[in-house]
């Protein structure tokens, strides 16, 4: 099996909310999910992206692929939010 970090795409029409999730790759887009890892919202200027980021290293660890789009989402998360130095 092999998973994917990817976006399932929710909301109403002309107004798209997205959850990332962890899915097997051969499950539909918007189909069953192993796990909600987080959220983006295009519209919303302030913070689009929202993620839990120790899941996120998790499933990374766990050999998830993360597709070009959340991979893409997920640098810009990273640059916005350094992690913190631990002394």
């Amino acid at each position: 099996m092999s998973v994917k970090l990817r976006l399932a795409r929710a909301g109403a029409k002309k107004n798209p909310y997205y959850h990332v999730v962890a899915a097997d790759s051969r499950k539909p887009r918007d189909g069953k999910f192993i796990e909600a890892i987080g959220s983006f919202y295009p519209h919303d200027k302030q913070n689009p992206f929202k993620v839990d980021d120790e899941r996120l290293a998790y499933w990374i660890k766990a050999g998830a692929q993360p597709t070009e789009t959340v991979g893409e989402l997920i640098k810009r998360h990273q640059k916005a939010n350094p992690p913190a130095a631990k002394a």
